[in-house]
């Protein structure tokens, strides 16, 4: 069973969502909600799902990513889950498109650091640290961003926002350095 994902608009993306304790963690509705959760992002298809993004205010997110891209230091990361995340970027950024399941049909380049830390609980309410760069850094990012409230339209480098389509078609193999030059759009640029 796939659960409806709410699009940008709807209050709930733009909320701070409550932090989880342990015991619900554990708890059979939430084990439930993660195995949704986890269907609906493979369904969508997606590399992250955050509750704010079915619907519900809670500091939770899965993330699975089958892809590997050399480019964008882009790997396979098996399926897990982050609870009550804290998030410590590192110093370097790089811009990239990024899309998003509850911005249905578009992307924008958005600047992120390329590599972070996150301290957080995992399903069965446990402490993990975690450390890595790349996309799975931007995954990390994009799904923490969404916990807080934040979608990546937020962070995005506006003269770059397009339809999924028009992106493929107009910005398809151009260095985004390159792009961003060529829109106009000023800032640094990582690599």
């Amino acid at each position: 069973m796939n659960l409806k994902i709410v699009q940008a608009g709807e209050p709930v993306l733009r909320e701070a969502a409550r932090p989880l304790t342990a015991a619900e963690i554990t708890s059979a509705e939430i084990q439930q909600l993660i195995e949704l959760m986890r269907e609906t992002m493979r369904d969508a298809p997606g590399v992250g799902l955050a509750a704010p993004q079915i619907g519900l205010p809670l500091q939770l997110a899965v993330i699975e990513d089958v892809a590997e891209v050399e480019a964008t230091e882009r790997a396979p990361v098996p399926f897990h889950v982050i609870v009550n995340p804290r998030l410590t970027l590192g110093g370097e950024t790089v811009d990239f498109f990024e899309g998003c399941l509850s911005v249905e049909g578009f992307q924008a380049v958005v600047p992120r650091a390329r590599t972070v830390q996150v301290a957080a609980l995992d399903h069965r309410g446990e402490p993990i640290g975690i450390e890595a760069r790349g996309w799975y850094a931007r995954i990390l990012q994009h799904e923490i961003d969404h916990l807080g409230g934040t979608l990546y339209i937020d962070r995005m480098r506006s003269r770059t926002f397009s339809t999924a389509r028009n992106a493929a078609r107009h910005a398809a193999g151009i260095p985004v350095p390159e792009l961003l030059a060529k829109l106009g759009e000023g800032g640094p640029t990582g690599t």
